[in-house]
């Protein structure tokens, strides 16, 4: 069961960035069309990241021998630096970044003007992919994983 949820949430990250990104880019543009792609866009990314937070929490509170090791002694995990990453860097990154597209796609949809939602998706969704992407434990990292994991 961990190694299923574990690919699954490896492989859904790629449909999390590519959509976070392409809501960003769109948002970018000025006419109505690309604003429009954008709203379709963040719909997208905040779907993948919703699942991608449950299989994350799943993995997290019930499956992951890392966070299993680092309750054990959690003083010692924050001494770990792999530990402290899975522990308590990660998951503070990534809910951070839930938290922000849930509220900057909100916030759009309220916004008075275009050029208004326009400037609150690019500024949520933007800090909202550097959390992610300082949260993802990439190959050059200490805590590395495989880009593609099967």
């Amino acid at each position: 069961m961990y190694s299923t949820i574990l690919i699954l949430h490896s492989w859904l990250r790629w449909v999390v960035l590519v959509a976070g990104f392409a809501a960003l880019f769109a948002a970018l543009g000025k006419d109505s069309d690309r604003l429009r792609a954008a709203d379709r866009w963040g719909l997208i990314f905040v779907s993948a990241l919703d699942l991608q937070v449950l299989l994350g929490l799943l993995l997290y509170g019930m499956f992951s021998p890392f966070t299993a090791q680092a309750m054990r002694d959690f003083g010692a995990a924050m001494r770990d630096t792999v530990l402290r990453f899975w522990a308590v860097e990660h998951l503070t990154m990534m809910l951070g970044a839930v938290v922000l597209v849930h509220v900057g796609r909100v916030l759009a949809r309220k916004a008075a003007n275009p050029e208004t939602k326009r400037k609150r998706l690019l500024i949520f969704f933007g800090i909202a992919l550097l959390l992610i992407l300082g949260g993802i434990p990439w190959p050059f990292m200490a805590n590395a994983r495989p880009l593609f994991r099967f």
